[in-house]
This record gives structure tokens, sequence and C-alpha cells, in this order.
């Protein structure tokens, strides 16, 4: 099959694009390499993925062009599209809120539209455990409600979900929301907790901590995020919403611990306050994924730690 996948060239996206072409299919990378973070990391991933000597084309190109989506897809027949392109991250969202409307929203209308017009039927989406919004009821299931988002980029993959909901309600695509839960691993952005944790223990800084380290995340090995995607790919749902998560939480001051295990090293902790937009829990509901997907995260933290540790060390830039 032909798929498209945007954010193609960032960390989940890299990954999806590598298990897709291992698998036989043709696939399209459509990022624009933004400053979020330093473009050399994904330029490494394209590299890698180019390297692989498989049916792979990069394109160079923004969400909120709508020529450039309407042109890509008028142009290849995409049998479906995995859109995980967003700008992403709780906090920079509270900087620029207008900046995650346009790249989130929009540019998913843009891209839902481009779909439609071109009649490619399946859209899977990445959403996110942030539409939890604080949730007195954990685990977080599909169910609950989610109307107390305290984010920017929360309130734009809420939309998000909207939109997919309205695609196929009205225009009859096959749309799957996927609720990712703090996910990590080889490539892991480097703004995120694990990556930047590591960094600086290792380089001997000290690493900011918001809170009393009692916050806990479900962290979730990117292995297992790509089993739950990839069996999206398998069959159709109208429109449907799954937690991707590991269904376990881990405290701040633990992931510390482990972080320090893995490189052999303590860290300097640096105390700060806790920040506008930050949850003290994220823990998923998985009993869905598991009866519709088949989604069965195998990686526990203990053993997920090390292993990003030890691409951490092969791959410093």
């Amino acid at each position: 099959m032909n798929f498209l996948v945007t954010g193609g060239a960032g960390f989940i996206g890299s990954h999806v694009c590598e298990r897709l072409l291992h698998s036989g299919h043709a696939v399209w990378a459509f990022d624009d390499l933004n400053a979020f973070y330093d473009p050399r990391l994904k330029q490494t991933n394209l590299r890698a993925l180019q390297a692989l000597a498989r049916p792979f084309e990069f394109v160079h190109g923004d969400l909120t062009d709508r020529a450039a989506l309407d042109a890509l897809l008028g142009s290849v027949k995409f049998d479906q599209i995995i859109h995980l392109a967003a700008r992403a991250g709780v906090r920079p969202s509270l900087k620029d809120p207008a900046l995650y409307q346009r790249v989130n929203v929009e540019g998913t209308v843009n891209l839902l539209e481009a779909a439609r017009l071109n009649r490619v039927r399946k859209v899977i989406i990445a959403s996110s455990s942030s539409v939890y919004g604080v949730n007195s009821k954990v685990p977080f299931a599909e169910s609950d409600p989610i109307f107390r988002a305290i984010s920017p980029y929360a309130a734009s993959k809420l939309a998000c979900e909207a939109l997919g909901h309205v695609y196929h309600h009205v225009y009859g695509l096959d749309i799957v929301m996927l609720r990712f839960f703090t996910v990590y691993g080889p490539r892991q952005r480097p703004d995120l907790a694990i990556h930047k944790f590591t960094r600086l223990i290792s380089a001997g800084a000290p690493i900011p901590v918001f809170g009393d380290g009692t916050a806990a995340r479900d962290h979730t090995y990117i292995g297992d995020i790509l089993d739950g995607i990839l069996a999206c790919t398998q069959q159709e749902f109208g429109f449907d919403i799954f937690n991707l998560g590991e269904s376990q939480t881990v405290r701040l001051d633990r992931l510390i611990e482990l972080i320090e295990g893995a490189l052999g090293k303590k860290a300097v902790i640096e105390r700060q306050p806790l920040q506008p937009g930050d949850v003290p829990i994220t823990c998923a509901d998985i009993s869905k994924a598991r009866a519709r997907l088949g989604y069965n995260p195998r990686v526990k933290i203990e053993a997920g730690i090390p292993l990003f540790v030890d691409w951490f060390r092969q791959n410093k830039l």
C-alpha cells in the first residue's frame, strides 16, 4: 500500500515510516523540518530511512500550505494517511497558543480536506493524553468526559478529535484517533524529560525538576506505540478513539533514579515550581485497545530506560 506519514521525519513518525517500509509498503514522509528542536536530528532520521533502500520519498512541506497538500495528494494515490505532524508540547504551547491552533487545527483541516477531495478513505490521527486534563478518575478511559483541557496544546488536540468525527460523520472517512501517553525511546525529542534528563545528567549539569517529584506519567515505549499504530492500519473503524499507553505510572523521582542507574551517574537536582498546564498524573486504561487492536505493551520502564540510554550514548550530536 501507499502510505503518507505526516511528521515522518520526527521521533514517532520516523519509526512509523521504518516499520511500514520493513512491512513492504511504499512511504511518503511529509515534514516541514521546523526549528522546534535541532533540525539535524530529523535529517539524521531521514538519512536512516533513505539508507534502507526501500520505496521511500521525503516531501518538505507545511501543513498550513493547503496547495502543497493538494498537490501531493493529487499526484499520488494514497491508501492511508498516518497524521502525526503537529506543534507538540504543553509548556511551549502556553507561549504561542495561536501557532498551536494554526498548525494543529488548521493544518489538520487542510489534510482532511485534501484526503476527502482525493478520495483517501482512511486517516489515523495522533491525539494525546493531554486531552484528559485534570481527570479525577484514574486510569483514563476513552469514554471519560474531556472538557477540562488546561493547555493550548491539549485544546488543539481536542479540536482535532472533533474534526475527525465530523469528517467521518459527514464525509464517510474512516478515522482513528490515537491518544498517546508519554512516548519515549530511541530518537525521542530532546525537549522531553527522559532525553533532557539523560543529556544533562550525562554532562554533569543540573536537571530542572518541577514540583516535589511526585508527578506521575504513563511512559510508553516507542515499540509498543508502533504496534498499536500498525494494528489500526489493518481494519476499518468508522470513527473510533484508542488510548495507547503502558497503563502503569512512574513517579518523576523514580524516573530520575532509573536514568541515574542506567548512566551510572547521580543527578544534580534543581527544584522549580510546578508549571501551568502540567497535570499531576496520566494513566491509560488500555482495555479497549487490547480488545479491539490486540494491543499488548511489553517494554516496562525498567527495561526501556537502559535501551534509551544505550541509543543516546551511540548517537550524541
